[in-house]
């Protein structure tokens, strides 16, 4: 008897290329969505202010904006954050710069 043909669950949706997906993350400190970013697509210097150092174009980091609020592609470059990974999940242990 033949094996029946078994549809692959689909893939998880991929961003446009150099943009990573966002998720959201739920925390003590309120829900933000966070969007991953690969350093070959960064050409700027940012500030993280979990540490208060640079980060450099071409480090991998995270953009962070609050999922509730004014965020909106219009509006919302204000709210956006860039953090580096490791600073973004020790946010809590610390306190601001």
């Amino acid at each position: 008897m033949p094996r029946a043909n078994r549809r692959r669950p689909d893939p998880p949706p991929r961003g446009a290329l150099g943009r990573g997906v966002d998720r959201t993350v739920h925390a003590a400190d309120g829900s933000w969505v966070v969007r991953e970013l690969r350093g070959d697509t960064s050409t700027k210097t940012y500030r993280c202010p979990g540490c208060a150092q640079d980060i450099p174009p071409g480090v991998p980091h995270l953009v962070v904006w609050p999922s509730v609020g004014t965020f909106s592609p219009g509006d919302g470059a204000s709210e956006r954050r860039h953090w580096h990974a490791a600073c973004f999940a020790a946010r809590g242990r610390r306190g601001p710069r």
